[in-house]
């Protein structure tokens, strides 16, 4: 059986062969010009066959060095694919989730402990944006989004429901009291960008004569709730986003009427999205979490 050249040698052809320049593959392969040079000589020497015309400032492959380059260069690149292949099998799979910064800070992040627990085979990156999903050109799994769930050409779950409650430190109440909605009057309203919402609180629980066009007004319910926490005022923020604050008495909720509507969270996806374990193993996850709010 003939021996094998070394790889080394094998490595510094091939990529002299490729870029038809010695300069070039010792850049490849991170190592000296005069060390591939040296390389491939030894292989010559080995095979006992020219692989090369050396030329004035050109390389130029033999007729026995083109055939031999020919045949390297589909092993090497068989030994890279099968690599590739091995490597794989074993990398974690990653699944990115969109949703909206508000619900990334409020509800998914404070749970990302419980799904590496329980599914810690998958690298979960969340891509927190406002804007509508594309599922292709974003590189998104799957979405959360908040609307009436209507997508077209994409499956929608509804996940989590949609009331209104206003929401308050408790240090504040218990220095300003509010024993009625009325009482709202004597204290700031903190605002997220639906700014209408609450005029249609208000006007749900019959509480008049309170300006609600007054206020600081927030980008998004994040703001408005950090505000209410640090006692800034009163939010009136979706139940499903302050859940743990007010299962801690971080925050309380001091008249308890939400105002239900049709808008709601719904997970949002390409019907195919679940033929890949890991988008269907997170679907069935933030499902239970959900019912579990």
């Amino acid at each position: 059986m003939t021996a094998l050249p070394s790889l080394s040698s094998l490595r510094a052809f091939e990529a002299t062969a490729r870029h038809l320049s010695v300069t070039l593959a010792a850049r490849e392969l991170g190592v000296t010009p005069g060390a591939v040079s040296l390389q491939v000589r030894e292989l010559e020497q080995t095979l006992g066959i020219a692989l090369f015309e050396r030329r004035p400032r050109q390389l130029v492959l033999t007729e026995d060095g083109s055939s031999y380059f020919s045949t390297l260069r589909r092993a090497f690149r068989m030994m890279r694919e099968a690599t590739e292949e091995l490597t794989s099998r074993n990398r974690m799979p990653v699944l990115t989730v969109s949703c909206t910064p508000t619900f990334a800070a409020q509800w998914l992040v404070p749970r990302i402990n419980n799904f590496e627990e329980r599914l810690n085979g998958i690298d979960m990156r969340i891509s927190a944006s406002n804007r509508l999903t594309d599922f292709v050109s974003d590189g998104v799994d799957i979405a959360i989004r908040h609307g009436f769930g209507r997508y077209e050409g994409l499956a929608s779950e509804r996940l989590l429901g949609d009331d209104l409650v206003p929401v308050a430190n408790p240090a504040l109440l218990r220095k300003s009291p509010l024993s009625a909605p009325t009482d709202l009057a004597t204290h700031v309203l903190l605002h997220d960008v639906q700014r209408h919402d609450w005029q249609l609180w208000l006007e749900a629980v019959s509480a008049e004569g309170i300006d609600t066009t007054r206020g600081p007004v927030f980008v998004n319910s994040n703001g408005a709730i950090e505000a209410a926490k640090a006692g800034d005022g009163i939010a009136l923020v979706r139940l499903s986003l302050v859940s743990r604050e007010l299962a801690d008495g971080v925050l309380v909720a001091p008249f308890p009427i939400g105002i239900a509507t049709d808008l709601a969270y719904h997970l949002v996806y390409p019907p195919s999205a679940l033929d890949r374990p890991a988008v269907a193993s997170f679907r069935a996850w933030i499902i239970e979490q959900a019912r579990g709010t």
